[in-house]
């Protein structure tokens, strides 16, 4: 087994896959006051990573539940619906949103009238969606960590060169140490998504959920390999151009829940603009370029790691475009609807443009029916009596 785990690593770590010609891994030995990144130091991403969910934690208990009371986002406990065995084998196995027909055959299974039924379902749907308080602490989680991260990649990065000018990303490569801070922003930035795939199966779940667990374990490829093969200041590059239209996103999310629409409006529209100078010009046209474009320019070879790379960032602009879709859905009924205020024209129209809303999200559905209602509704429906009570709450 030895033998086979050592075979396998000099596979992975062969260096016609990673590196240029008449370069091998010795260079990045120290020396000379020249310090070079290792493969072994992201190891320790996973417990910073557990550091991270402590932190988030604090945060969520600490900070945006009280903001959360202040902005007057009221924490709803759902009301469970009452154990129905029958009901719940059809709600994991067979459909979330029976028909018409399918309600009537399971109200005469368990001898509950239609409406009865319905609400059922009603509430066990509603289990399954997080409240506004829950959304509202993993929004301010992340509106807090997409600002610090930002800040700190600007304090970082803006007085080097290869800032401003992408080119010399490419220059003299490989030689080049590695920072401190850069140490401790790929730390920072690496322990987070490990953090967010920790808790995909508690966060909020969207429509886009896969998307999201793409685009996780895309950007912790792409630091990995960019940190072993000392393409950080690509990485950081890349790091920096995403974490701006997020601390956006994240703060009209806050603002949405707390049904603040102006200021949620105002913050949605300057994110779209963010995003589409960020994610859809400047990524593609300046980032991709480069990594793209220059390396056949600068060298002789293209290795393996090349094909990775670009295929790793294709990725990532294949969800961009997609997510700017999206993006583009909600502006324009936001435009039409809330600015405008004159229907969306058949031109404009795209799907299911009612209502101004973040097409991933699910909403919460309404009880028809009280608790007192519920009760009358089924002693009226074992005595045979319940006509008049649901013709009284229709």
């Amino acid at each position: 087994m030895k033998h086979i785990l050592t075979v396998l690593n000099s596979w992975f770590w062969w260096e016609n896959i990673w590196m240029p010609a008449n370069c091998s891994w010795t260079n990045f030995d120290d020396r000379s006051g020249y310090v070079f990144p290792k493969p072994q130091q992201l190891f320790a991403t996973i417990p910073y990573a557990f550091v991270m969910l402590a932190i988030r934690f604090f945060v969520e208990r600490c900070i945006a539940i009280p903001l959360a009371n202040i902005l007057g986002i009221k924490n709803v406990r759902r009301v469970k619906p009452q154990p129905n065995p029958t009901l719940e084998t059809f709600f994991k196995e067979c459909s979330k949103k029976p028909s018409q027909s399918e309600i009537c055959g399971l109200a005469k299974k368990c001898n509950w009238t239609v409406h009865l039924v319905e609400k059922w379902f009603r509430r066990r749907r509603n289990l399954e969606i997080p409240t506004l308080h829950k959304k509202f602490q993993e929004a301010c989680w992340r509106f807090l960590f997409y600002t610090t991260s930002f800040t700190a990649g600007i304090i970082f990065l803006y007085d080097k060169p290869w800032f401003h000018d992408i080119w010399q990303v490419w220059v003299n490569y490989p030689f080049h140490s590695v920072l401190p801070s850069q140490y401790w922003y790929y730390m920072l930035e690496m322990s987070f998504y490990w953090s967010l795939l920790f808790t995909l199966g508690i966060d909020t779940k969207r429509k886009d959920f896969k998307a999201h667990v793409i685009h996780h374990l895309a950007a912790l490829a792409l630091m990995f390999c960019s940190w072993s093969a000392n393409y950080i200041r690509l990485g950081t590059l890349v790091m920096v151009v995403h974490d701006s239209a997020d601390i956006l996103l994240e703060a009209a999310k806050m603002f949405n829940y707390a049904r603040w629409e102006n200021t949620c409006g105002i913050l949605f529209v300057s994110f779209s603009i963010v995003f589409f100078i960020t994610r859809i010009i400047l990524f593609p046209f300046w980032i991709l370029r480069a990594t793209m474009f220059y390396p056949i320019y600068y060298t002789q070879t293209i290795v393996l790691a090349y094909f990775f790379f670009n295929g790793q960032l294709l990725i990532l602009q294949g969800l961009h475009i997609y997510w700017g879709y999206l993006v583009f859905n909600i502006l324009k009924r936001f435009i039409f609807i809330k600015v405008l205020r004159i229907p969306i024209p058949t031109w404009a129209k795209i799907g299911n443009d009612k209502n101004v809303k973040d097409d991933r999200s699910d909403e919460e559905e309404e009880d028809s029916f009280s608790d007192a209602e519920e009760a009358c509704m089924k002693n009226g429906s074992k005595n045979g009596s319940s006509h008049s009570l649901l013709n009284h709450s229709h």
